[in-house]
């Protein structure tokens, strides 16, 4: 059974530093959402919040049909009795106990008949294919085996909301890959309503049906992977997501002889009409810059500063003056420093923010650029 999570004006304090700044989040039911952000920004408290772990200062949590916290009212229902299980980091295992007996710890609590709690251990043991490790003890596991006991241990109570703080940051990176289609399968197979923090985007983006993408204790961005990549809300999600980083330059919106021109320090490009003269910030995702070896009609000449391989794919940068950019290269190029090269953008991957704070401006197409290859000048 899941269940859904509701968060209003969530604040949390430490001292003369706010954690969380009245913080609203709907969780719907079923679904794997990822909480995603640098270190500080208030992810793991926010998860912790909703756990029982810390009392919010104000605000409201409501878990299902229950509130389970609510600052005006008084209310702060412990945590054992939030209907939620939880993974943490360093994954909580109590070294005297063997792995059967950690994974039913929970269900002894819960006064559960020994027949029952025995067969749910068993059937959790079997289905993460750890039968015969049940006599073990932490220390003789590997990192991998003992995340799989934490998640045993979780599944085994069966609750309605699973909460997960950073499970796979101690694992190498092989381990962590074949963790997150364990736990993609798992989500599949349950259902559960989950709430994952982590800071590596990567595990953000191959895992979550919607990310939560925080900073400094506020929410920039909620939406599906997809769209966070290709439409970020503010520039700091588009530069926080993204490897490698996402192109960014200052940039003027000009109108000359009927025509609105997105103008750089490297480059000037027709745009659809619609925006105004301003100053702005352009990002560009560097698998969206195509990059020519021989000179193209109206293209400005850059130089190749560095090439970085990476087994499929390679890592260009190229330099104009004192501006570089990262491009993404597919084709097996090859490719010498300070060799001259040409670049070509559609307009439609370019995105738009406000100078001052970031935010997100819209560019409209049209039927002229849609989709259309547009040289730079």
């Amino acid at each position: 059974m899941s269940t859904t999570i509701e968060v209003k004006n969530l604040t949390k304090t430490y001292g003369k530093v706010t954690a969380l700044k009245r913080v609203n989040l709907s969780i719907e039911l079923g679904e794997f959402l990822v909480l995603l952000g640098p270190s500080g920004c208030g992810k793991t408290t926010l998860l912790r919040c909703i756990a029982g772990l810390e009392t919010p200062d104000e605000g409201q949590i409501i878990v299902g049909d229950q509130t389970v916290f609510d600052a005006e009212r008084g209310i702060a229902v412990p945590s054992g009795k939030r209907k939620v299980g939880m993974v943490f980091q360093s994954y909580a295992l109590w070294p005297h106990m063997t792995v059967y007996d950690n994974i039913g710890f929970g269900l002894w609590l819960q006064k559960l008949p020994a027949k029952e709690a025995r067969k749910q251990v068993d059937d959790v043991l079997k289905d993460l294919g750890m039968e015969g490790l049940g006599h073990r003890y932490p220390s003789e596991l590997s990192g991998g085996q003992q995340q799989r006991v934490a998640v045993a241990r979780l599944l085994a109570t069966k609750p309605p909301v699973f909460l997960m703080d950073e499970p796979l940051s101690n694992l190498d990176a092989r381990l962590r890959l074949d963790m997150r289609s364990e736990l993609k399968r798992l989500h599949f197979r349950l259902g559960v309503t989950t709430v994952y923090v982590t800071h590596d985007q990567t595990e953000a983006m191959t895992m979550a049906s919607r990310v939560v993408v925080m900073n400094a204790g506020e929410i920039q961005q909620i939406d599906a992977p997809r769209t966070i990549y290709h439409k970020p809300a503010s520039l700091f999600v588009a530069e926080f997501v993204g490897m490698p980083r996402i192109n960014s330059l200052p940039a003027q919106v000009v109108r000359q002889d009927g025509k609105t021109w997105l103008r750089t320090d490297v480059f000037t490009l027709e745009i659809p009409a619609g925006l105004s003269e301003q100053e702005l910030t352009a990002a560009i995702r560097p698998e969206d810059i195509t990059l020519y070896l021989e000179p193209q009609s109206g293209m400005t000449e850059f130089k190749v500063y560095a090439v970085l391989p990476s087994g499929p794919e390679q890592y260009v940068q190229v330099k104009k003056d004192d501006r570089i950019l990262m491009i993404r290269e597919t084709r097996p190029l090859d490719l010498k420093m300070d060799q001259s090269v040409w670049i070509q953008i559609k307009p439609p991957a370019i995105n738009l923010y406000h100078k001052e704070n970031g935010a997100a401006i819209s560019m409209h197409s049209t039927d002229k650029h849609d989709g259309e290859d547009v040289p730079y000048s």
